[in-house]
């Protein structure tokens, strides 16, 4: 366990879809006693009460009957970590394929980012916190002590997926879900608002050919090396 004379600080972790961003973050925040929150989860929670509500079709998201909803649309996490949607956990129903297929579309809208970053920002005001997700280190906390931008290579991301989803007993084919990471890369890279992209002042980890030791190990080195240069 980290000593909490360490200067508090928050530790912004971005990238691509699938390239293991939650696990890490979760790994590192339990490490240094932090606060965890997922971003990612938040947007597929917004994502999963959109799809309840019917406003998504395949080729149109009814804009204006959720953004007449969107303030009374309540996204946090319970004391379990685990994401919760108005109150009710909704851990499992955001991780499958027809979330998946929703959520860059849903998370490319202004203002469901606006009200989620709102909530994210108020998570950040004590600090000793890792937030992971796409814009935490260029828009929610631009001025973090720490930035990292995870990435892999979109085939190493598909199957990661994939064996994470048979593993839950989901059906899925891996060329389907490889087109999946590779449209979200391109939706999450290309919207206008908040695009994906590496902070300057972030560090790139690429972690194709990483054990999780060797991941975890490396994120504790950034952090050391942070608090050195406070």
């Amino acid at each position: 366990m980290t000593q909490h004379t360490d200067k508090p600080i928050i530790i912004a972790i971005d990238g691509h879809s699938s390239c293991g961003k939650s696990t890490m973050a979760k790994a590192l925040a339990k490490r240094l006693d932090y606060t965890y929150v997922d971003t990612g989860a938040m947007y597929r929670a917004v994502t999963l009460y959109a799809l309840r509500q019917g406003y998504i079709a395949a080729d149109a998201i009814d804009e204006t009957s959720l953004q007449n909803d969107i303030d009374r649309v309540s996204v946090d996490f319970g004391e379990d970590g685990k994401v919760r949607l108005n109150g009710e956990s909704v851990e499992s129903e955001i991780r499958g394929m027809e979330v998946s297929s929703s959520v860059s579309r849903i998370s490319a809208l202004p203002f469901v980012r606006r009200h989620l970053v709102a909530c994210q920002r108020k998570m950040g005001e004590r600090k000793r916190l890792v937030m992971d997700g796409r814009d935490i280190g260029t828009v929610v906390f631009p001025n973090a002590e720490l930035k990292i931008f995870v990435t892999a290579d979109a085939e190493v991301r598909a199957q990661r997926r994939y064996d994470e989803l048979t593993a839950k007993g989901e059906p899925c084919v891996y060329e389907e879900v490889l087109a999946n990471v590779k449209e979200r890369d391109y939706l999450d890279e290309h919207r206008a608002d908040s695009p994906l992209h590496v902070a300057e002042d972030a560090i790139v980890l690429d972690n194709s050919h990483l054990t999780i030791r060797q991941q975890n190990n490396r994120l504790m080195s950034l952090y050391r090396a942070c608090q050195n240069r406070l």
